[in-house]
């Protein structure tokens, strides 16, 4: 039997925007993957810590606010200066294509836009996680 996934989500500072992240929170567990959701108002430093003491696989943080790049850059710096960054990140919500590009080139993962499949949230997860063949 495989390692259930573990999969932290979560929210930068003020951004409470919360139904896209609830509607993922619930694709996932659907899924079989463990959900630990910490919510809105959450620092880089307290989404890095709580990844690592989780022993989470893939930390995903929803981002509607606009003020993106300084929280992903530095969560993914501590992720990095903690020896963690095998954490796979990804991030969700309105992000613009050229903010996608630089947050990849920093240590994200995959961006996922406003309308995304959550069966494609799911399979991309799935996909980069583990060594089973996926289906459909």
């Amino acid at each position: 039997m495989a390692k259930k996934l573990r999969v932290l989500l979560a929210k930068f500072g003020l951004d409470c925007h919360t139904r896209g992240v609830n509607v993922i929170a619930i694709a996932l567990r659907n899924s079989g993957m463990e959900v630990i959701y910490l919510g809105p108002f959450q620092t880089p430093e307290a989404i890095a810590k709580a990844a690592i003491e989780e022993g989470a696989d893939v930390i995903g943080v929803s981002s509607l606010s606009g003020g993106h790049m300084i929280p992903f850059f530095e969560m993914c710096r501590l992720l990095k200066e903690k020896g963690a960054d095998n954490i796979l990140c990804i991030g969700g919500g309105f992000i613009s294509q050229e903010d996608a590009k630089i947050l990849k080139e920093k240590g994200v993962a995959q961006i996922f836009g406003p309308g995304t499949p959550t069966d494609s949230v799911v399979k991309y997860i799935q996909n980069r996680c583990t060594n089973e063949p996926i289906k459909g």
